[in-house]
């Protein structure tokens, strides 16, 4: 049977090692993406922004977010965040998950209502 569960994220990020450890603690097949290694398609990420919105998929807290010019930084719109992410895939929110929607980042109790 195939996992109806995929997890997107990068593998030595604390969050994504939580959201993996709790999948597996759980018994959920997964299957999990490492942006590192296979980046990040413009397509899935248009996708994932008709869902939860491109402010919510954009991480501006993180390390890659704060080394963007100010020019790159400034005036964001969906078009140059999805542009951005796709070039830049550390700049999306860690982990999502895709199921019946999306799941953005780890909350033991979103997962367990979701998944549980």
């Amino acid at each position: 049977m195939t996992p109806s569960v995929h997890i997107y994220g990068i593998k030595n990020c604390s969050t994504v090692k939580k959201a993996l450890t709790w999948l597996t603690e759980h018994n959920i097949s997964h299957v999990f993406h490492d942006f590192k290694k296979e980046g990040a398609n413009k397509e899935k990420l248009a996708e994932w922004i008709k869902q939860v919105g491109w402010e919510a998929l954009l991480n501006k807290r993180g390390t890659t977010f704060r080394k963007l010019s100010d020019e790159e930084k400034e005036n964001l719109t969906q078009e140059k965040a999805l542009s951005l992410m796709t070039e830049h895939p550390t700049l999306i929110k860690r982990p999502v998950i895709e199921n019946s929607g999306v799941i953005l980042g780890f909350s033991e109790n979103v997962y367990t209502e979701n998944f549980l």
